[in-house]
């Protein structure tokens, strides 16, 4: 289980603090500016009645979402800020003679140029995937099923369930196997199975969409199997948790032996599957969703091996759409980009070839990228805030009034062994047995998703590499692994408006000092509590301790229930109670480690604000943001993350010293009730 900080993986030293121990600002020179956009903000609307609106106001009534992207807003200028940068790497790296190169360097120029090679894209068409489809047409019986779905995960093809290499949960010194439910093309199983207009909507046009793709490869039944596909489909969904469910790390953590597997799921033919996929004998595989097994097994044998072979051509189709012809890219597109996330237009060609790179050799391209924009002053200032961040949070638990003291001792073990990891790994991704060609994008990409499967699986066996990040360094997000206890930030999230190497402290403390504190929040939420020090799952918890956070997270539940970014739209508050525990946490502990920081000394008032004023200020223009309708809708629906007005004003309500900073009061639109208001650290 992993937390990703949304728009969505060095070796350290753990330090253990003594009470109250904080390492002061690295020395810099005098602020000279607050960090604060104020061309955005609209102080027509007071920051007691919308507080969101009034830090990034004039900003929302003007900023229009490019024509290319589902949303806009701080996120996606700091992503696009890095593609530039990227741009200018590669650029750079192709003037440059192509066998005075580095290796890595030469295969990210290479791949990027296979994608960028038009032409030799619309010469080949279907042809690179012709192999692969063949040996789908080929399909005799049920009995090549176990072989053929192995071939298609290890390149990167959807289907009915993923299998992948994960720290054991339960002993997080090893590695396990783990099987999880997959194998849809809409986003989530409720478009599937609820009768919202929306949903139903969207299952008519993926219908139409599935028969336009297998009709452009030449299916001359692509109507028929287009509705097959759909009924088998539904019936996956049927089988699946819902997404309430799969983010329990306790239900979903089942051994089960892989002789019980015949009874579990009969009829595909798990030994032959585990032996043509490559994983050797396993004393037992963990199970995310053992009931979706056995529905999957219930509707492979009941579909026709026809429905069968046309679903799985449709998703190596659909999967590899974006690396064939403009046919097959612009239906994809038009479908999964303009009818399900409302965005008109496709990136440039350019940005979707550094999209390719990333996904295929990200850490090559990650090289490239901190070598030139990641001086090493950035790691030196983020070492300091992550350190006092961890010292106010010490604090926080201390002064729990609903921890005992023997949850208290364990959560502060716990926190002493956080571990975190900053700009890019120690050890570099090694790609020297991976070939990559400028003249072959389809075999780029399956060359690089059988290498990522294949390296994945190779860890079974091993002791557990600590090392291993899970995002690129050019990544703009953030994530925390309760499996290693370990914080990880990106080089690029290090950027305005999240971290301003010459911005006042206030500012740098209510963004990236509050996403710290988010990711760190994620080892103490309803799932990550789950997991000790050490990274294992059990019990740590007392009965009574952990009576006083459900009560406080039910709470947080109906308090976000309660919001709607539009009309008849709300947000699942069950599904994004994690995220809006380290939201309210984080901001809470980063205010509590800014005042630290101050020590005595008071912080100065800039640009009339005071130092408080400018760190709430800090967390809200972080998230200034605009989303399309549909893409708002889908994500309501599968995104644990709360909508960003409400990760602002939600948060805010709940803070105590917002109030005072901003006289906020009774009758107010940011006053919540002080019995209704939550804090958890």
């Amino acid at each position: 289980m992993k937390h990703f900080l949304q728009l969505g993986y060095c070796l350290g030293m753990t330090t253990v603090l003594t009470a109250c121990a904080l390492h002061a600002p690295q020395p810099a020179a005098p602020a000279a500016h607050s960090g604060i956009d104020f061309q955005y903000m609209d102080t027509q609307v007071p920051a007691q009645q919308d507080f969101y609106a009034h830090v990034n106001g004039k900003w929302l009534k003007s900023a229009e979402i490019p024509a290319d992207k589902p949303s806009y807003g701080a996120f996606y200028k700091v992503i696009d800020d890095t593609r530039e940068q990227l741009r200018t790497l590669i650029d750079a790296a192709l003037k440059q003679p192509h066998d005075k190169l580095d290796p890595g360097t030469r295969k990210v120029v290479d791949f990027y140029a296979s994608y960028m090679d038009t032409a030799r894209i619309e010469q080949v068409g279907l042809e690179p995937l012709r192999p692969l489809l063949a040996r789908i047409a080929a399909l005799r019986d049920k009995a090549g099923l176990p072989a053929l779905v192995a071939e298609l995960q290890q390149v990167g093809v959807t289907v009915p369930f993923m299998t992948s290499v994960q720290q054991d949960a339960k002993d997080s010194s090893r590695y396990i196997v783990e099987f999880d439910q997959d194998g849809l093309g809409l986003p989530d199983r409720d478009y599937y199975l609820k009768d919202d207009a929306r949903f139903v909507k969207d299952r008519g046009l993926y219908v139409k969409h599935v028969e336009t793709m297998l009709g452009l490869a030449g299916d001359l039944r692509a109507a028929e199997d287009a509705a097959a596909i759909m009924a088998f489909e539904t019936t996956l969904a049927k089988a699946q948790w819902a997404r309430v469910d799969t983010r329990d790390a306790t239900k979903v953590y089942n051994p089960i032996a892989p002789a019980k597997f015949a009874s579990l799921a009969p009829g595909f033919g798990w030994e032959a599957y585990l032996k043509a996929v490559g994983v050797p004998p396993q004393d037992f595989i963990v199970v995310a969703e053992p009931d979706y097994l056995t529905g999957f097994a219930a509707a492979l044998d009941k579909a026709p091996l026809a429905t069968l072979k046309a679903y799985f051509t449709w998703h190596v189709i659909s999967d590899y759409a974006n690396n064939l012809s403009a046919a097959f890219e612009d239906s994809h597109f038009a479908f999964y980009g303009t009818v399900l996330q409302g965005t008109p237009e496709q990136l440039p060609r350019w940005q979707r070839a550094l999209r390719a790179v990333d996904s295929g050799i990200g850490f090559a391209l990650g090289k490239m990228y901190v070598a030139k924009y990641f001086p090493p002053a950035y790691k030196a200032r983020m070492d300091t805030l992550v350190e006092n961040l961890r010292a106010a949070f010490k604090v926080s638990i201390e002064n729990s009034t609903w921890m005992d003291a023997t949850t208290q001792a364990r959560a502060l073990d716990k926190l002493a062994k956080f571990e975190p990891k900053i700009g890019y790994p120690a050890k570099w991704r090694d790609y020297s047995k991976l070939d990559i060609a400028a003249d072959d994008l389809v075999g780029n990409v399956m060359r690089a998703n059988r290498f990522e499967f294949r390296r994945n699986l190779a860890h079974l066996g091993h002791p557990v590499d600590r090392s291993e990040w899970y995002m690129t360094p050019q990544t703009v997000n953030a994530y925390y692994s309760p499996a290693t206890n370990q914080i990880v930030f990106p080089a690029a999230i290090l950027q305005p408006p999240f971290f301003d190497p010459n911005a006042d402290e206030a500012v740098n403390y209510g963004a990236i000092g509050a996403v710290i504190g988010h990711e760190m929040s994620h080892g103490f939420d309803d799932q990550g509590a789950k997991y000790d020090g050490d990274g294992n799952l059990h019990d740590w918890w007392t009965p009574a301790t952990l009576a006083h956070f459900k009560t406080l997270t039910k709470a947080l539940i109906a308090q976000y229930d309660a919001y709607a970014p539009l009309p008849g739209v709300h947000v699942n508050g069950a599904l994004t109670v994690g995220e809006n525990i380290a939201d309210n946490a984080g901001v809470h502990i980063a205010y509590k480690a800014y005042h630290m920081a101050l020590g005595n000394t008071p912080a100065p008032v800039i640009d009339g604000l005071t130092g408080d004023q400018r760190f709430f200020i800090g967390w809200a223009q972080a998230w200034r943001s605009k989303r399309r309708a549909s893409y708002e809708k889908m994500l309501i629906t599968v995104d644990p993350h709360s909508p960003p007005q409400f990760r602002t004003n939600g948060v805010m309500s709940d803070v105590k010293a917002f109030y005072k900073a901003f006289d906020v009061q009774p009758g107010n639109g940011m006053y919540r009730p002080e019995k209704d208001r939550v804090s958890l650290y």
